[in-house]
């Protein structure tokens, strides 16, 4: 029996946060007996440069991200560095870099991370620029810090390897607990004319699913590249594909919601669904928490009572309905069963490690020079959000270094840290950060302007640089204002160590703060804004084809047989990746209603019938592993096919479909489904199989006509 160290249950924040704490300390020590007090600023921003360019690795993935993040570092500020004083230089080096850096994140998100933390780095060296230092020193400092926070980092991730794989499933199970939670607000019969706004939220909830479930992915692949694989990354890879399995039979819809609770609100049929729902959303929480405190899940035998209570209260009530009525309730059923025997066994045969392509997850960033200039080509235009903000980073840049140079502001290039920060691809991203930055900024500036009168050491400073630079980072990724808060508190405190006037910099640093962040709101506000560019007519086109993606794989396993291979998942995945980004381009949408009129609600009516297509054609999904081929079978599954390919081919060219070829593709897509019912059949996989084709083909029309309307909004929307 193999023994194996269990990690503490240790707070995932508080581990993410040992790496930056550890560092700093080590540099107050460092500050303290080496007497740097000059360079304690580079050095500590050195260690906050490395924290905003931490990734999730394996060890050898963690030593090779180390070396190229110095590499782009020590490009970043030597260049920034030999430019100051210049400011012939020092303006196009910093534009240049600002759109440099900006815009390779259009490679993926770790270009992206690396790239943002390259061009703070820069920045930095400008705030730490010192003309009686030797031209060495600032930037040695910076690094000095960068490679102080990696150590750590690396230490880290001895002793804790696998719990940033461990806090992204528990966060994937968490989320997955919220969107059953949703579901079964589709069975109460109190509620039936609520459905559609429940669907909407469902959709919402959904793309944190697939958000959650892209984070487990990404720990997951970086950890299998090796040859050998660890116990507990077999582990975590089984939790992996039950959550998305769970998924995938939580989005199935056999039936119509609201005809359906009609029917059933007299029956206690309805809250046993609802009841087992809720009860696998719980279940799923309990995973995320014995996740999280590295124990093992223990399945609650509740869930086996109510299916089986469930079971029997279907039995009765078949017993006095028709069979077409039964078996949509009966494939619901066993559907909630199949969640119910994923839980059971998640932690059965915990040693068994599978291997091939059932387990292979697929390659989710760019690699390799040339595909990455690829890709980058393609996104040299200004339909490109990253194009846009790489554009708009390097005028803001402009503007900030040629304000400071022609007016000689005082710790003037606070405006462009503040810029630089406040600035998101996004008007209304951009809009929440500059608030909670002004706020945060005030409320540290307020207590900043006291701390002095009770850290007279050297000493009693350190111990607060180390406190708000560990809680800077602490908040950074949910609390924008407090992590504001507690480095402008740091920044106070080490200007005083520094021998600065904290006096004098308080009130600059207010009104940098403001000059920073209005200069980032008009940005947003006027250069390109994203309004003009929320092409929900194209994300709408997107999500309707990525359906079509999901329904062929289908179809081929149920010709072939059913399976989990990669490029099974790879389409189911990337019909709900589109779908969560329809939902997310209508959540930017919202926050700015007066801009965007009846399009909004075109696009919402687009969101639930995308939405209601993914629940359905889910369903032959988790019924591919069942399905069987015997001679009597062989007439319906030969129309069967045939309808469904159209349907498939339908829903990939829909956008392009004039209206009267549209009228004709459905006329003759009906007839065949007529064909197809009237074949004599006697088993439910035959009567399952036609019923999702007829709730199919009953969405073309409506989604037909949401996505003219969207496109017909949008064309007098670019006209206006």
């Amino acid at each position: 029996m193999r023994l194996m160290v269990k990690t503490p249950p240790v707070n995932a924040k508080v581990i993410a946060t040992l790496p930056v704490f550890l560092s700093v300390c080590v540099a107050a020590l460092a500050i303290r007996y080496f007497n740097l007090s000059i360079e304690a600023i580079p050095l500590v921003l050195g260690v906050i440069a490395g924290g905003l360019v931490d990734l999730d690795n394996r060890l050898t993935g963690r030593i090779k991200n180390i070396f190229i993040t110095l590499l782009a570092f020590t490009v970043s500020t030597l260049a920034t560095q030999l430019s100051v004083g210049k400011p012939w230089a020092l303006v196009p080096v910093m534009t240049l870099l600002a759109f440099s850096f900006t815009f390779i994140g259009a490679a993926g998100v770790r270009y992206r991370t690396i790239a943002f933390g390259t061009l703070a780095v820069a920045v930095y060296t400008l705030l730490t620029y010192e003309p009686e230092q030797p031209l060495y020193i600032n930037s040695l400092m910076i690094l000095i810090g960068t490679l102080l926070y990696s150590g750590m980092t690396l230490l880290c991730h001895v002793v804790f390897p696998h719990r940033p794989v461990q806090e992204n499933m528990a966060a994937a199970y968490s989320a997955l607990a919220d969107y059953l939670d949703g579901k079964a607000d589709f069975f109460d019969p109190d509620e039936v004319w609520q459905i559609e706004q429940k669907q909407i939220r469902l959709a919402m909830k959904n793309s944190r699913v697939i958000q959650a479930f892209n984070q487990c992915r990404s720990a997951l692949f970086y950890r299998m590249r090796g040859q050998h694989r660890h116990p507990r990354t077999s582990r975590m890879l089984r939790y992996y594909f039950a959550a998305q399995d769970i998924h995938e039979r939580a989005s199935s819809s056999h039936v119509q919601y609201q005809e359906m609770a009609e029917k059933l609100k007299n029956s206690d049929l309805i809250f046993r669904f609802q009841r087992l729902l809720e009860l696998q959303a719980q279940a799923c929480r309990d995973v995320a928490a014995a996740l999280r405190n590295n124990t093992a899940y223990t399945y609650d035998e509740r869930l086996a009572r109510s299916a089986k209570g469930l079971t029997q209260s279907l039995q009765y009530y078949a017993a006095s309905h028709e069979e077409s009525e039964v078996h949509p309730l009966q494939r619901l059923a066993a559907n909630l069963n199949g969640v119910n025997l994923q839980l059971g066994n998640l932690e059965n045969n915990p040693e068994q490690e599978q291997s091939g392509d059932a387990t292979r997850i697929a390659h989710h960033e760019t690699s390799g020079l040339r595909n990455i200039l690829k890709a980058l080509s393609g996104q040299f235009n200004l339909e490109s959000a990253t194009f846009r903000h790489a554009v708009r980073m390097a005028l803001i840049t402009l503007v900030c270094c040629a304000l400071v140079e022609i007016t000689h502001l005082h710790l003037g290039y606070w405006v462009l840290l503040t810029a630089v920060f406040v600035c998101q691809p996004n008007y209304s991203a951009t809009q929440k950060r500059l608030k909670q930055r002004i706020i945060g900024t005030l409320a540290g500036v307020l207590i900043g302007s006291i701390l002095p009168y009770f850290t007279p050491s050297l000493e009693t400073k350190l111990i607060v640089v180390v406190a708000s630079t560990t809680l800077f980072y602490f908040f950074r990724t949910n609390k924008y204002s407090y992590s504001t808060f507690f480095i402008t508190i740091q920044a106070l405190t080490s200007f005083s160590i520094a021998g600065f006037d904290t006096v004098s910099a308080i009130p600059w640093r207010m009104v940098d703060t403001i000059i920073g962040a209005m200069l980032a709101w008009a940005a947003v506000s006027y250069l390109w804004p994203d309004w003009h560019y929320l092409a929900l007519n194209k994300t709408g086109v997107q999500a309707v084809k990525g359906n079509a993606g999901y329904l062929k794989s289908i179809l081929e396993q149920l010709k072939n047989g059913g399976g989990d291979h990669v490029l099974y998942r790879t389409a189911r995945r990337n019909a709900h990746e589109r779908a969560a980004a329809l939902s997310s381009t209508l959540s930017d949408m919202s926050g700015e209603p007066e801009k965007y009129g009846d399009c909004l609600q075109q696009g919402f009516s687009l969101l639930k019938i995308n939405y209601s297509l993914i629940g359905y054609i889910s369903a032959l999904g988790a019924y591919r592993n069942q399905i069987h081929k015997n001679e009597t079978d062989q007439a319906f599954l030969g129309v069967f096919f045939e309808v469904a390919d159209q349907l498939a081919d339908m829903l990939e060219r829909i956008s392009d479909l004039k209206p009267e070829d549209f009228a004709e593709r459905m006329a003759a897509i009906r007839r065949q489904l007529d064909v197809l019912h009237n074949i004599e059949y006697h088993d439910e996989q035959s009567n399952v199989l036609w019923q999702q084709l007829v709730m199919i083909t009953n969405l073309l029309e409506p989604c037909y006509r949401a996505l003219s309307r969207v496109e017909e909004e949008f064309s007098v929307q670019a006209a206006a």
